[in-house]
């Protein structure tokens, strides 16, 4: 009888750690990453995504996780590809305990929206997506955090009006949009229409085809149409073709104006002395001397844990996107943690810290990002924040910031975002949310 009672206890005992064990598995939380690191636009894949993992990897060594849940990720080989990221998404949604998916891919991000909302797992489509999908009335589950296409067109517009002394001094200016063909690429159409006819430039929008090697014919349309600017809306090898093919046709480059994706090192080093004076959109500032890239540095690299193969990449611009964006990402964990548990939470669950996310001056230096951004006040009807933006030049060797934060035009964007996502839910028959309840 003894010797039975002492195995009722072990096997109790064992049951217990065997749940304790289980318990403590189960306290993690997934981000499953279509990535890409081979191919054409692999440049933006490594460092963006690099830069991510850096940051979760900080968390993890310093923290132990948030709030004691671990962070962890796994990464699909998308090639930027739409079929190949649909693919992963199927296939990484069986993990548990899923925050949010990150594909930075428009492409791949149209392909998600109903998969997203139908599995109630948050989407992240920083600096790019589907500008609609700002108003989280109807785009319950998507976050173009930081900046939608149509807030940064605005911003480029409201930046080129500064340059010539104010947006009454645009009438009559010429400017062509080179735009990448793809789905990414050809968001701003109507936009950039909009906004000529309403601040009196005329403008012609150039297709360039995937992936962007060869732009001789196009400079030379645009050399003919002699434009006061260029809006570069392009994305990977575009990029220093587009100013290289610039030079060679005698185009000022201080005239170009890059937009969010044509924007980094990889961009402008290849382009040699042709990037020399070359002005981009930011909502992200280059270079390592903010204290959490410092941290990533001396906490992580010194480590052995860093992401990067080229540590020289550590504060360019892409890798300070990906710490940015996992910034926005495990802020939110922690938002929702105060409403939910210190645990593995769901993807709804998440969606509500996404819907509170708010990091403003003194949240950013605590996190040791002062500088790193402007600030990000999410809500539940406004899912990408104040999209305000900065401009930065190349000098040949570094960027340096030339302007001020711009803020969009939220008056005139506003009215048309919400039609387009009016029809969306029409279309889809999506209910459309009159509180953050529903």
């Amino acid at each position: 009888m003894a010797l039975f009672k002492h195995l009722r206890i072990a096997a109790v005992a064992a049951t217990l750690a065997l749940t304790g064990l289980q318990a403590t598995q189960a306290a993690e939380q997934f981000f499953p990453l279509q990535s890409y690191r081979v191919g054409p636009y692999a440049a933006g894949g490594t460092g963006f995504f690099g830069g991510f993992i850096d940051y979760l990897n900080l968390v993890n060594i310093k923290e132990g996780g948030v709030g004691g849940v671990k962070l962890t990720w796994e990464e699909g080989e998308t090639q930027y590809e739409v079929e190949r990221g649909v693919e992963v998404y199927e296939r990484l949604k069986q993990k548990p305990g899923i925050a949010a998916w990150n594909p930075l891919s428009v492409g791949i991000a149209y392909a998600l929206l109903d998969r997203v909302t139908a599995d109630q797992v948050p989407l992240i489509t920083i600096n790019h997506g589907r500008t609609d999908t700002t108003d989280g009335r109807v785009f319950k589950y998507v976050f173009p955090l930081l900046l939608n296409p149509y807030s940064e067109t605005s911003g480029i517009v409201n930046y080129i009006g500064n340059k010539e002394g104010g947006l009454d001094k645009l009438k009559g200016k010429k400017v062509v949009v080179l735009y990448h063909g793809s789905p990414y690429g050809k968001e701003t159409i109507p936009i950039y229409e909009l906004l000529a006819k309403k601040y009196g430039f005329t403008v012609q929008q150039v297709e360039v085809p995937h992936p962007g090697n060869e732009q001789q014919s196009q400079w030379l349309s645009i050399r003919r149409v002699k434009p006061d600017y260029v809006v570069l809306r392009g994305w990977g090898v575009m990029n220093p073709v587009a100013l290289k093919t610039a030079q060679k046709t005698g185009f000022p480059v201080d005239h170009i104006i890059g937009n969010v994706w044509s924007n980094s090192e990889e961009d402008v080093i290849p382009a040699g002395d042709a990037a020399k004076g070359y002005v981009a959109i930011t909502t992200v500032a280059a270079g390592a001397q903010y204290p959490v890239i410092q941290d990533i540095q001396k906490t992580v690299y010194d480590a052995g844990k860093g992401n990067l193969e080229d540590k020289k990449r550590i504060g360019s611009v892409y890798h300070n996107l990906g710490v940015l964006n996992g910034i926005l990402n495990v802020e939110a964990i922690r938002i929702a943690q105060v409403k939910f548990g210190k645990r593995t939470l769901t993807g709804d669950e998440i969606r509500w810290g996404f819907e509170n996310l708010k990091i403003d001056q003194a949240r950013a230096a605590a996190l040791g990002a002062k500088g790193l951004f402007h600030s990000i006040n999410v809500s539940w009807d406004n899912h990408e924040g104040d999209g305000r933006v900065a401009f930065q030049q190349w000098d040949g060797s570094k960027w340096n910031v030339v302007s001020d934060w711009i803020a969009p035009d939220w008056k005139l964007l506003r009215p048309i975002i919400e039609k387009s996502s009016q029809a969306y839910a029409k279309e889809k028959n999506v209910k459309v949310r009159t509180s953050i309840s529903d």
